[in-house]
């Protein structure tokens, strides 16, 4: 069945947002960890929640550790965040050949939106379903059923593409085509462990695998 219908997650798959990240995440747990952590350890928390990644850290300090994190982030957005090659001409030509095109992310809304603003995709996606339009985060397909319900989509044309395990197992739950990204910072093999359908090099091979060019 043809696909109409793209889901992307948004950090590590559109935009490039680890160095933005790791530095957040530094910054807090400066503030409340019990010790230094390595580089390594910080790249283990990029793509939980926030809260299940922080709860690790310090359980008792939770909200606080949250709110440094969110307001370091959202503070340098701007001196981070760029798209990853081919990834807007991509969303552009998607968009022109009539594809319906959403993201669904872990982030909360308005952060989401502002690195979509900074990137200059903030015009190119249907629907945004962040952390707070949930009560499940991915891998529950929650997120994804959610998009799909909304854009009155079907299931059997829908993809999700995403740079992590929980994108790939979500879109398993949610009975969705799923593509991963081979530039993910966690390395390509957690996601081809994953079984996704495709395995995309670049952005730009979704073009050729949705029948575009």
């Amino acid at each position: 069945m043809k696909t109409k219908t793209i889901l992307f997650d948004l950090d590590g798959t559109l935009i490039n947002t680890n160095e933005l990240i790791i530095a957040s995440f530094s910054h807090t747990l400066e503030k409340y960890g019990d010790r230094t952590y390595t580089r390594e350890e910080i790249l283990d928390f990029i793509g939980p929640p926030l809260v299940d990644s922080l709860k690790k850290v310090n359980p008792d300090k939770v909200e606080e550790m949250i709110t440094a994190y969110r307001e370091h982030n959202y503070a340098n957005h701007e001196k981070y965040v760029e798209a990853y090659p081919t990834v807007v001409d991509t969303m552009k030509k998607l968009k022109e050949s009539g594809f319906q095109m959403g993201i669904v992310t872990t982030k909360l809304s308005d952060t989401a939106k502002l690195g979509l603003k900074i990137t200059g995709m903030d015009q190119l996606f249907d629907i945004l379903i962040g952390l707070d339009d949930v009560d499940n985060a991915k891998p529950h397909p929650e997120p994804i059923l959610k998009a799909i319900d909304e854009l009155k989509a079907n299931p059997m044309t829908t993809m999700m593409v995403g740079d992590n395990y929980h994108d790939i197992e979500a879109g398993h739950n949610a009975g969705v085509q799923t593509a991963g990204v081979a530039w993910t910072i966690k390395g390509r093999k957690i996601l081809e462990d994953h079984d996704p359908n495709y395995m995309l090099e670049e952005m730009s091979d979704l073009l050729q695998i949705v029948g575009v060019e």
